[in-house]
């Protein structure tokens, strides 16, 4: 797919899906992405931290993963929140994503935190395997009204 496509659907969701490059230009593409999207449907998930988690979830797969070919954003949005997942050509599990590791990142490494992030910030997290790879995925809550920034 070669730019965004958009499915509605009656029950007020939608979702996006691109075709990113396996570098790093991808990263603003997709956070931009993600933005957009929760702020066109006055979605209630919290866009700075999907933006921020999406990031590192693109960056991890141009940085980690085996392969050249392009990696996919999907980004659903349904009443109860969002989802939003990085499709890679690499079938190897992302880490300690969903098993931690006991270590602390160490704080003079620029990198070691991504998926630290995620599973902290973020409502539920994983991976699964894909025909082409893997899928890696967090999820986001609706913030109710009455905590959301305007």
């Amino acid at each position: 797919m070669n730019g965004p496509t958009v499915h509605e659907r009656p029950s007020a969701s939608a979702s996006w899906r691109i075709a990113l490059p396996h570098t790093t230009a991808a990263v603003p593409v997709a956070r931009a992405l993600v933005r957009s999207a929760l702020a066109e449907l006055a979605h209630m998930a919290d866009r700075d931290t999907a933006e921020l988690l999406t990031a590192e979830l693109v960056a991890n797969a141009v940085e980690h993963t085996a392969g050249r070919g392009p990696i996919e954003l999907v980004v659903e949005v349904r009443p109860s929140g969002c989802q939003v997942e990085v499709h890679d050509p690499d079938p190897a599990p992302p880490g300690s994503l969903t098993h931690p590791t006991v270590e602390e990142p160490d704080v003079w490494q620029e990198g070691g935190r991504g998926l630290l992030l995620i599973r902290t910030l973020s409502s539920s997290c994983g991976h699964r395997p894909t025909e082409s790879g893997k899928a890696v995925w967090f999820r986001l809550p609706a913030v109710p009204r009455q905590r959301r920034r305007t």
